[in-house]
């Protein structure tokens, strides 16, 4: 059936709506797919200078805790472990800072071996250190929280922990089999002002990636 002018003139003009329409909303999607990689771009950026930022201080920290720390690695040895039935502590070096109690929030480096001499875990990489290891209550061993006790920050102690204040029948992966009591070399230093997280990393990641 033929179309009036009038018809057509309405066809064209949908037309060109329908196609500003499509165009605009192309044109919204480009936008958007910018502005996230212009964002992801600067989550990027930030996150690089953040962990460059913490790599400096753990350098730093190394730097001066090392040469200390390190001749400790001289206390790992094989040890009896029927003879480690409660908690004995040792210290090897007395510190002048703040006194520890088992509700202390710490600083510290660590070397952990089992009874056959086996290093399970520490905070020695070569010869550097790993970042200190942060200690809140509740978050360790009760070997740990009840072993540092006393303790002043700066201090070395070793501590010979039984089984039931370590990690008990269920023991820790391959390394320490259930039923194991453990020792410890354990240096607590003075806590470092923490690496400030930028505020933008800090709402990416708590709101998600992508959730504005």
């Amino acid at each position: 059936m033929a179309t009036t002018k009038t018809q057509r003139i309405g066809i064209w003009i949908i037309a060109i709506f329908m196609a500003i329409g499509t165009i605009g909303s192309f044109a919204i999607i480009v936008l958007a797919n910018q502005n996230s990689q212009t964002e992801t771009a600067n989550i990027q950026t930030l996150t690089a200078q953040y962990q460059a930022d913490v790599a400096a201080q753990t350098k730093e920290l190394s730097d001066k805790y090392y040469d200390t720390f390190a001749p400790y690695q001289s206390r790992v040895a094989p040890f009896d472990a029927a003879s480690v039935t409660e908690l004995k502590t040792e210290d090897l070096a007395a510190g002048d800072g703040e006194t520890l109690t088992a509700d202390s929030s710490f600083t510290a480096y660590y070397i952990g071996w089992t009874p056959d001499g086996k290093v399970f875990d520490s905070s020695i990489d070569g010869d550097s250190l790993k970042a200190p290891f942060e200690v809140t209550p509740g978050r360790v061993i009760e070997g740990w929280t009840k072993g540092v006790v006393g303790m002043k920050v700066g201090g070395v102690r070793e501590l010979s922990i039984p089984s039931d204040l370590a990690y008990g029948e269920s023991g820790s992966g391959d390394s320490i089999p259930p039923n194991t009591p453990i020792k410890f070399v354990v240096m607590v230093i003075p806590t470092p002002e923490p690496v400030q997280m930028p505020q933008a990393l800090i709402d990416y990641y708590t709101k998600g990636a992508g959730a504005r």
